[in-house]
């Protein structure tokens, strides 16, 4: 009973600190949603590399689970997830609550089955998921959400109301054509922002340029919008032996090429942070609108 009593002392201990930390901080986060067109692309081990490799960089960062079909973040990051957004509601817990820790202190958030029912949520309750994102907002500097593959309601949502998309897509035809078809459904939406493309499992830069061109040049013709290049990662054992030992690669291989790629990547989006970027409406603001919409 006494280490029960340590235990949940501790806990509570952990909540109030975090608690105090969000009432210092006065920016809020970034949002980025990681996404592709279909599954398998690497979407979800890109995101945990790219949260692992900010965290050393001393960024606070959160990665939001959120694809249902495949939440496996937990399986890549080798942590367990014990609760999810649902226990928001079933067990009235805070977001801090549902949280685990995953490596080198990132935190993770399981969306689970919560993610799927925000669409049918009545306004209390979304109010309620609506408030405890928004402490994720000023907790963190980063907010990385892993979405579904493809283009379903939620997945469009939650990408319309961040603040970066990162589109992963491979040199496989089809992974050009269903990347294709994802950004057609943005431009549809009336996305703003550039979407930012990560050619994965490429065997060379010139691969590399040539599967972005591609989508490039078709975006601009067809739906008269640029896309940017921020990366690739080659093909690699390293990067398959990692998921197989459930540890991520830059930890596992920290002087790898693949893990030297993905750091470069996280020193953008953190030179991107030094310069304040003016936001009309946070992300929690915009999420809550896009959800609260009856048309789709």
């Amino acid at each position: 009973m006494a280490d029960q009593a340590e235990k949940l002392r501790k806990i509570m201990d952990k909540i109030t600190q975090e608690k105090q930390d969000i009432s210092t901080k006065t920016s809020k986060a970034k949002i980025i949603s990681v996404t592709s067109g279909k599954g398998g692309v690497g979407k979800t081990n890109f995101t945990i590399n790219l949260a692992i490799s900010l965290k050393q960089l001393g960024y606070e960062v959160v990665v939001v689970d959120a694809d249902i079909g495949l939440a496996n973040v937990d399986i890549i990051a080798g942590t367990i997830t014990k609760h999810t957004i649902s226990d928001l509601f079933t067990e009235n817990k805070s977001i801090f609550e549902i949280m685990t820790e995953g490596p080198k202190g990132i935190k993770i958030i399981s969306g689970g089955s919560g993610i799927k029912k925000l669409s049918s949520f009545n306004e209390d309750n979304l109010n309620r998921f609506i408030v405890e994102i928004e402490k994720l907002e000023y907790y963190s500097d980063f907010i990385i959400i892993d979405t579904g593959a493809g283009i379903n309601n939620n997945v469009m949502k939650f990408l319309m109301a961040s603040d970066e998309v990162v589109l992963v897509i491979t040199p496989d035809p089809t992974s050009l054509t269903d990347g294709y078809a994802l950004l057609k459904a943005l431009t549809m939406y009336n996305y703003k922002n550039k979407v930012k493309i990560v050619v994965n499992m490429s065997e060379n830069k010139k691969e590399a340029d040539e599967v972005f061109n591609k989508l490039n040049t078709v975006s601009n013709k067809f739906l008269q919008t640029s896309v940017d290049f921020l990366g690739f990662i080659n093909s690699s054992s390293i990067v398959s032996n990692a998921v197989r030992n459930q540890r991520p690669f830059v930890l596992s291989n920290p002087n790898s090429s693949v893990s030297k790629k993905i750091n470069i990547i996280a020193l953008k989006f953190a030179n991107q942070e030094e310069v304040e970027i003016k936001k009309d409406k946070s992300f929690s603001q915009k999420l809550k609108e896009l959800f609260l919409r009856k048309d789709g």
